[in-house]
């Protein structure tokens, strides 16, 4: 990757692009599963996306290994999409960008008032 693509972001249109053409061939409820995952996953980007990229492709080959395998999508995920998105986004505690923004401006402003 060059600056140029850094800066532009070409590269994360790329390979998200990539992930798309990969998903269309995914049966119906994996690929409503990916659109999910994509949602939820969202709010522990930060500015680029770059952080979820390899979430995202690790992700996304998980379901194309299960639905390679015949299992349900339930099987692979279980019921639960959005504890899912949180455990490999890094744990339920995971902080989103509104937590890192709710806590640098509480930082900003105990700092103000403090001194």
């Amino acid at each position: 990757m060059n600056f140029w693509e850094k800066v532009t972001g070409s590269d994360l249109t790329r390979e998200y692009q990539a992930f798309e053409a990969r998903a269309e061939v995914l049966p119906a409820e994996y690929r409503a599963a990916w659109e999910e995952i994509k949602i939820q996953l969202s709010p522990y980007s930060d500015i680029t996306g770059r952080n979820l990229m390899p979430i995202l492709d690790g992700a996304l080959g998980l379901l194309e290994e299960t639905a390679s395998d015949g299992q349900s999508i339930d099987d692979a995920l279980g019921t639960d999409i959005k504890g899912f998105c949180a455990a490999i986004a890094g744990g339920q505690g995971a902080k989103s960008y509104r937590d890192k923004w709710r806590d640098q401006l509480n930082k900003n402003i105990a700092k103000k008032l403090g001194g």
